[in-house]
């Protein structure tokens, strides 16, 4: 079973206030799951993604071309800040991967423990 499993964290600059060291040690343990992962033959595919307020929103105009715009956005107080695709045997297992995740290193080395997402891939119908 394939599920996305979304990192989410408070809006605003998300290492404010971290060290290199403290940067550096989430950077270490985010590699380490995803070897962890990827020596299981779970591993699909894992990206953070940048400050959403380089995010675009696109829309196609009446030809098709795409029309650009800054947004506007929904107002959250939380964005994604990167996300997993695994292929595990049950939601259970997911759920633990999402743990390990939230788990992950923050300043002083002290478990930040983010909001993480878990939502079963979905198959189109044949």
């Amino acid at each position: 079973m394939k599920f996305f499993v979304q990192m989410n964290v408070k809006r605003g600059p998300m290492l404010q206030g971290w060290s290199g060291e403290d940067v550096q040690r989430m950077v270490d343990y985010m590699r380490q799951v995803n070897a962890d992962l990827n020596a299981k033959g779970q591993f699909v595919v894992a990206e953070g993604l940048v400050d959403p307020a380089d995010a675009r929103l696109v829309t196609a105009q009446a030809d098709g071309s795409p029309s650009v715009t800054d947004g506007p956005f929904a107002e959250s107080k939380e964005f994604i800040a990167g996300f997993w695709i695994i292929n595990v045997k049950d939601a259970d297992e997911a759920y633990r991967f999402a743990a390990t995740v939230s788990s992950c290193p923050g300043p002083g080395g002290k478990a930040v423990n983010f909001p993480v997402e878990v939502r079963q891939v979905g198959q189109a119908p044949a």
